[in-house]
């Protein structure tokens, strides 16, 4: 009989949060770490770089690595970056949360599945979104049919949007780290910097408010990130392909980006606990998306 885990030691390890597109990765990685770090929106593929959460507890400190959602596109520079990016996260982690949409199963969820297929940790399965199923007695057939499809550690249904049950993936991923200290400090929320939450932040309201394919033909920048006393003075560069579409981000009269920049704004004092002047421009730049060297640029490149 496999001896249980201790639950007495002091536990630390990388949990990495892997699917397809749109099932609510982000939401997911947002509830389990108790703040907004990771933007999202109902569009597939809001997610393209890979965000750290850390939560630390008195006995453990879980490192979540969101991912961007694996997909099958992957004929452009960009959609080549985000399927790397999400698989290359899978090589180092000691637990993966696999999370699926309740009562759906697509090719792209096979794709994430065959990656997962030959992994040396433990998966677990999340079947999120089940606050929409109506018949819930719709769901046991879905969960057996999951079990079938890999040998999950555990399956936990959830809704990561209303918080129902992400109580129950902490409890499950606790006696699977290993024993260690912690790696971050206590304080610490992420490894990335506050310019390029700032950055996430506006891009964040730019894929909510514009519809079709405007928001994946845009990249944000920050120009100028200053602290002063309790306010931040922020200046974004929004960069888009074509100049029709910088005449639609910024709308009759400037009233669109007005209004992205607003929500951007309260978004990131909510965040950063200080009032935020925001000021925001749009260029065009044909070639940003073009190559992978001019996304490396951008600050497109895998994370070690």
């Amino acid at each position: 009989m496999t001896k249980a885990p201790d639950t007495s030691l002091h536990r630390c390890g990388h949990v990495a949060i892997v699917g397809r597109p749109n099932v609510g990765k982000s939401t997911l990685l947002n509830r389990l770490v108790g703040q907004k770090l990771a933007i999202t929106s109902h569009k597939p593929q809001t997610t393209r770089h890979s965000i750290i959460g850390v939560n630390t507890l008195p006995s453990a400190q879980l490192v979540y690595v969101d991912t961007p959602g694996i997909h099958q596109r992957g004929e452009q520079p960009m959609n080549r970056y985000l399927n790397r990016t999400a698989k290359a996260v899978l090589a180092g982690v000691d637990v993966v949360v696999f999370v699926v949409e309740a009562l759906a199963w697509s090719a792209e969820d096979q794709i994430v599945a065959d990656a997962l297929r030959d992994s040396d940790v433990p998966v677990l399965a999340v079947v999120n979104k089940v606050d929409t199923v109506k018949d819930k007695h719709c769901l046991l057939p879905f969960l057996a049919s999951l079990g079938e499809r890999l040998p999950f550690h555990v399956i936990i249904p959830v809704s990561a949007r209303h918080g129902q049950h992400v109580d129950e993936i902490e409890a499950a991923l606790l006696p699977l780290l290993p024993e260690g200290e912690n790696i971050y400090p206590e304080d610490q929320l992420t490894d990335r910097s506050s310019r390029f939450l700032a950055a996430e932040l506006v891009r964040e309201q730019l894929t909510r408010l514009y519809d079709k394919e405007l928001p994946y033909a845009l990249t944000v920048e920050i120009e100028k990130f200053e602290e002063q006393g309790e306010l931040l003075r922020i200046f974004a560069l929004v960069s888009v392909e074509k100049a029709s579409q910088k005449a639609i981000l910024i709308g009759k009269g400037g009233a669109a980006m007005k209004e992205a920049s607003r929500r951007a704004r309260l978004a990131m004092e909510k965040l950063f606990g200080k009032k935020v002047f925001l000021r925001v421009w749009v260029k065009v730049d044909k070639s940003w998306s073009a190559d992978e060297k001019a996304l490396a640029s951008l600050g497109y490149r895998e994370e070690g």
